[in-house]
């Protein structure tokens, strides 16, 4: 079912309403006035579609930890070859 803004304007109360495209909405629940309800703009859900890449999710995820990989064994031989004095 589509969802809709609403606010009324009477006291300024803005919700959000499901229904289907025939229906309308009219009346305030919050003030219980009749007829103060107006529609407000929305933009549309849109889904964009990913390209197709060649390599899969678990070749990219493998590839990405063993370059990691090195990075913390240079990182670890720099942390082991530096002194640290005592605070």
């Amino acid at each position: 079912m589509p969802r809709y803004n609403y606010e009324c304007s009477n006291c300024g109360e803005v919700m959000i309403v499901f229904h289907s495209m025939e229906d309308t909405f009219t009346d305030c629940k919050v003030c219980l006035q009749i007829n103060t309800m107006k529609k407000l703009l929305s933009r549309p859900l849109t889904v964009k579609k990913r390209k197709p890449t060649d390599k899969k999710i678990g070749a990219v995820t493998k590839e990405y930890i063993e370059k990691n990989r090195e990075i913390l064994k240079q990182q670890k031989k720099e942390a082991k070859e530096k002194t640290y004095e005592p605070a």
